[in-house]
């Protein structure tokens, strides 16, 4: 059963969290741009990803800007950790999501701002800042693409659906599940990252399935994909927070999405 997060009860989210969202967005892409294909040196973190000094200085400015207006909110992010976890407003930062396609000059790859609120997402933003496309959802609001309304597109059979995800390795612990599902639809193709969202939150694309995730990476998704028409949750169907599991599946048309469910045994 999907488990729909009921958005009608969430409070709208302040206008004030979206300016600064915007800007949060901006300072990010002011510094993917300076250092996109210019070769810049690769680092390997412990878990054997890579991260760029790209990585590391546009997630220092978007923490800067925070503290600076909201000292009191929390923030998680991808690169510098976990500060005031518990508080009441939580921004969860990725700023470059898709790291590899960055370093590769490829230029698929976003920064991903989400708010969290009491746990509840309540905004994100997935910014490609070479391409200049960029996403905002936010609870009470329309999803925005590029200044216009997005829309995901009905799609109510798996095989008339098109199906993306990061990469098959991702599913090693659950390959059945997964080819349960990849054998089931008309086109399944691999990468994107947080594009691939942003492509079904404009109704491109069908069915987003990925695994292994950590909340900096899904959580800006949420409003987005829920505000254009959407339905992302985990693979049991629940609704999405901080503490998930990882294993994420987004859908255009919420009737698809609880076919996706069962092929992937939820």
């Amino acid at each position: 059963m999907t488990q729909r997060r009921k958005t009608a009860t969430l409070a709208r989210c302040p206008a004030k969290f979206l300016d600064l969202a915007g800007r949060l967005a901006d300072a990010a892409g002011v510094v993917s741009r300076r250092y996109f294909r210019t070769g810049i040196k690769v680092i390997e973190k412990g878990n054997s990803s890579p991260v760029t000094i790209a990585d590391r200085l546009a997630e220092t400015r978007m923490r800067q800007m925070i503290a600076r207006e909201y000292p009191g909110h929390g923030i998680m992010g991808e690169e510098h950790g976990i500060d005031r976890i518990d508080a009441e407003y939580v921004w969860v930062l990725d700023p470059i999501d898709g790291t590899k396609s960055f370093i590769c000059g490829v230029p698929l790859f976003g920064t991903l701002i989400a708010l969290v609120h009491r746990g509840v997402p309540i905004l994100g933003i997935i910014d490609q800042p070479v391409i200049g496309e960029r996403w905002v959802g936010s609870v009470g609001r329309r999803t925005m693409y590029c200044g216009r309304k997005a829309t995901t597109r009905q799609c109510k059979s798996l095989a008339e659906a098109t199906l993306f995800a990061t990469s098959p390795y991702m599913f090693s612990t659950h390959t059945a599940a997964f080819e349960s599902l990849r054998t089931s639809v008309k086109l399944a193709r691999y990468g994107g990252d947080c594009y691939a969202y942003g492509q079904l939150a404009a109704g491109n694309i069908d069915i987003v399935v990925e695994g292994g995730l950590q909340p900096h990476d899904y959580l800006a998704q949420v409003t987005i994909i829920e505000g254009a028409g959407g339905v992302l949750t985990d693979w049991e169907g629940r609704a999405l927070g901080l503490e998930s599991g990882g294993r994420i599946c987004a859908s255009g048309d919420p009737k698809l999405h609880k076919h996706a469910l069962r092929k992937l045994g939820g």
